[in-house]
């Protein structure tokens, strides 16, 4: 399945095929990455990666979980899903990264109103929680821009390299998303 955003931007749905591509830019970017995200450290091989694929592909078929790669003119520049699934709440978790190139662009921003209109229209979704680091200003600054709503602080709720994070809670509603 593929998603188009414009004539250079998409998402596809995350394959084995993207592995190589995404290791290398999280090998790259690894302490970026790391400071707001705990499972950088558990990535230590393209193996790796293609391991939480193979993941990624069971939870969708369980209807949990739908994982595309952003790709830019032909090649992945960082990963975009929607987490925690929960058909019968009609909710789900919005999560992303992208490699420090791409960051600045808008890209993002892009992918996530791509992803938020395919979770309203073809999941049937009511409400899309995002969850960033307070400290993490680029991806709070992206929750903002498209207007979800924050809902509160969920203090010491993440765990990132031995120091609890406290994160900020948006979500978007479908109504909003749609006015």
């Amino acid at each position: 399945m593929t998603l188009p955003i414009d004539k250079t931007l998409r998402l596809e749905r995350l394959a084995e095929a993207h592995a190589e591509a995404l290791f290398a830019i999280i090998e790259q970017d690894r302490a970026h990455l790391a400071e707001f995200l705990p499972w950088v450290p558990r990535m230590q091989s393209a193996e790796d990666f293609r391991r939480y694929v193979q993941s990624s592909e069971a939870l969708h078929r369980e209807k949990t979980d739908v994982s595309f790669a952003v790709v830019r003119a032909g090649a992945p520049v960082g990963r975009i899903g929607l987490h925690a699934i929960h058909l019968q709440n009609k909710s789900a978790a919005l999560g992303y990264w992208l490699g420090c190139e791409a960051e600045g662009l808008g890209i993002m921003t892009q992918a996530c109103k791509t992803l938020l209109t395919y979770g309203f229209r073809e999941l049937s979704l009511q409400r899309i929680e995002l969850k960033a680091a307070v400290e993490n200003s680029k991806s709070r600054a992206v929750a903002e821009r498209l207007r979800f709503r924050q809902e509160g602080i969920l203090r010491q709720a993440e765990l990132v390299n031995g120091r609890f994070l406290d994160l900020a809670l948006y979500a978007m509603l479908r109504d909003e998303w749609v006015a």
